[in-house]
């Protein structure tokens, strides 16, 4: 899925929604592929600072998603142009359920 796509869907979220989000996951030098699947609780743009000594007035915002996974706890995924979001229909989180 293309990041406009994966936007799109992003936009079009509201708190309850059922969603996987297949993601890249870097630690250090190494990188994998993850999939989460939840409840979205909430959905923001955050402003946050980098590690790297940038202009003043250079603002870097990043989209996350705030889901509430079955086993109850929270998870925070931030989307990136790796991201892939994906609506779930509840017929749909079931056959997931169903697989793993």
């Amino acid at each position: 899925m293309p990041y406009p796509q994966t936007l799109e869907v992003y936009k079009s979220l509201e708190p309850g929604d059922r969603v996987e989000v297949q993601h890249e996951v870097k630690v250090g030098f190494r990188t994998w592929m993850a999939t989460t699947v939840g409840t979205v609780v909430k959905k923001e743009r955050r402003r946050h600072s980098l590690h790297y000594n940038r202009n003043f007035d250079d603002k870097v915002y990043s989209d996350i998603i705030v889901l509430k996974r079955d086993a109850g706890d929270l998870t925070t995924v931030t989307l990136d142009e790796f991201s892939e979001l994906t609506k779930l229909e509840s017929s749909d989180a079931n056959s997931f359920h169903a697989k793993n």
